[in-house]
């Protein structure tokens, strides 16, 4: 009876807990048994186990009966990603593979039946987790999952395109061909987005869209059709600063879970986009199933998450956005699993004012309102309270005249606005932290710096339009982007007055 020991990683959210591969080849009749809580995918992995070995050149123990254990077997594993550590195990388990060089790495990554390696799911996760526990293991992954994995800095990643070329690595004694180091993917520059410039008229609109850049707000576009709000919600990823290392791996990590290329886009500092159609269930858009997977919201972390025509989304789909608006993350519980993952995005909703969209539209559309009175306000509560309760910015926006559809463009191009946002926001890092978006409510009193004036002033207007804490906590962050886009230490009654403005379109 011979046993053997490797070094893997399962996912659980965006975890990746250690898992032991045992193998053990005994005496017997026959049998290829594999225990430990291993879902279809990781059960089909006999097979392909089998084939591989065999077209790698290497004998499989027909007459054996091996013993496969993923430990611990209380946590559930699935995916191909264990193909390759039961094949190392078994032929560790015959004799074949130097133990020492085995139990110096971790490894992962799906075998086709000819032994090529396939790429696997969340390769980053792995290795943020190999970081984050601080092993001093090699971690061996497919080719292009190394390269993903190689972006974590501090660790030593290896790329394998076959079996084969894995276990030259780890055989004993001076035969063994070390794997080539993976090379991170090539940092490319963002192509240029969609410019403001191209935005005719619309300078209120323009205005609230660098203030929710510069302070991460979230931001509603109230209007009739054609005034261009999707437009706008367009050229806010272009006003953002970029993302830094940090935030680009945790971005690209939540990526790698639902894809094999690791989210790279994402970490070479493009802040990630999602725009789901308003049929996206609540499950879509939180995340959901099982295992539990990140949905919109989560892997728009770091970046923006656009619904356009709001209203038409499912009332489950909205009120689920209410939390990770609030707090950040998001915890999808299961009867058996439960998972967290981060989703602190910048939401730009935008919608219509009524059923047929031309309520308030000024006449020279030659376009009149035909809703009634209550299929407007059935239609704008679907919107519930709660929820424009934590929307930062309300804005209207107006269709523009022809002539100022037909005229040269006159505004700002998005680099100059970029500028500003890239300033006001690193005046909130140096001060605080994080942007002013994020800050809580102790924090909001340490840092808001209203001068009495200004104070006296926000007191009368919630006291008059009967706010919510959340509501005045919010227009006070919001008042606090705008002095800091101007450069001032306090906010002034002219900031808090600006920032009034923005909340009264859809007031809960």
């Amino acid at each position: 009876m011979s046993l053997a020991m490797v070094f893997s990683r399962a996912l659980d959210g965006l975890e990746a807990p250690e898992v032991h591969v045992e193998v053990q080849l005994a005496n017997g009749l026959p049998s290829f048994t594999l225990v430990g809580l291993a879902d279809t995918e990781v059960k089909e992995s006999r097979e392909r186990v089998r084939a591989a070995l065999q077209q790698s050149g290497f004998a499989f123990p027909h007459n054996r009966r091996i013993t496969v254990n993923l430990a611990p077997a209380d946590l559930p594993k699935e995916s191909g990603r264990f193909d390759l550590p039961i094949a190392l195990g078994i032929l560790a388990a015959a004799g074949l593979l130097d133990a020492a060089r085995l139990a110096a790495c971790e490894f992962a990554g799906e075998l086709s039946l000819a032994g090529e390696l396939r790429p696997v799911r969340g390769a980053l996760a792995l290795a943020m987790a190999l970081r984050k526990g601080g092993s001093a293991r090699t971690l061996v992954l497919p080719e292009a999952s190394a390269r993903a994995a190689a972006q974590v800095p501090g660790l030593d990643v290896r790329a394998a395109a076959t079996l084969a070329a894995v276990v030259a690595s780890l055989l004993p004694g001076t035969a063994a061909t070390a794997l080539p180091p993976a090379a991170p993917l090539p940092r490319r520059p963002a192509p240029p987005g969609p410019d403001l410039r191209d935005v005719k008229g619309q300078a209120a609109a323009k205005r609230a869209l660098e203030i929710a850049a510069a302070g991460a707000h979230s931001l509603l576009l109230v209007g009739p059709p054609g005034t261009g709000k999707s437009m706008l919600a367009q050229r806010l990823p272009g006003l953002l600063p970029p993302l830094s290392d940090e935030e680009a791996l945790a971005s690209a990590a939540l990526a790698g879970l639902t894809r094999t290329d690791g989210g790279a886009d994402v970490a070479h500092g493009r802040r990630p986009v999602r725009a789901p159609h308003h049929t996206a269930s609540a499950v879509a858009l939180v995340g959901g199933g099982s295992p539990p997977r990140p949905g919109e919201i989560s892997l728009a972390h770091g970046g923006v998450l656009f619904l356009d025509e709001t209203p038409e989304f499912p009332r489950a789909a909205l009120e689920a956005l209410r939390e990770p608006l609030e707090t950040g993350r998001i915890t999808i519980s299961r009867a058996a699993r439960q998972a967290s993952f981060p989703a602190r995005f910048q939401l730009v909703a935008a919608m219509n004012p009524c059923p047929c969209g031309w309520l308030g539209a000024p006449a020279a559309l030659g376009k009149a309102c035909r809703c009634t009175p209550d299929a407007v306000a059935r239609y704008q509560g679907r919107l519930s309270g709660p929820l424009l309760d934590r929307i930062d910015l309300q804005v209207e926006v107006l269709a523009a005249p022809a002539a100022a559809l037909l005229a040269l463009p006159d505004g700002e191009p998005s680099a100059d606005v970029a500028a500003r946002v890239a300033a006001a926001r690193q005046r909130q890092i140096d001060r605080q932290g994080e942007p002013n978006a994020m800050l809580q409510a102790g924090r909001i009193d340490e840092h808001g710096h209203l001068d009495e004036p200004a104070a006296r002033f926000l007191r009368s207007a919630a006291e008059r339009l009967h706010w919510s804490g959340r509501r005045l906590h919010r227009c006070l962050k919001v008042a606090r982007t705008i002095a800091d886009l101007a450069g001032s230490e306090a906010v002034a009654t002219a900031h808090v007055a600006e920032a009034l403005q923005l909340q009264r379109v859809l007031a809960p």
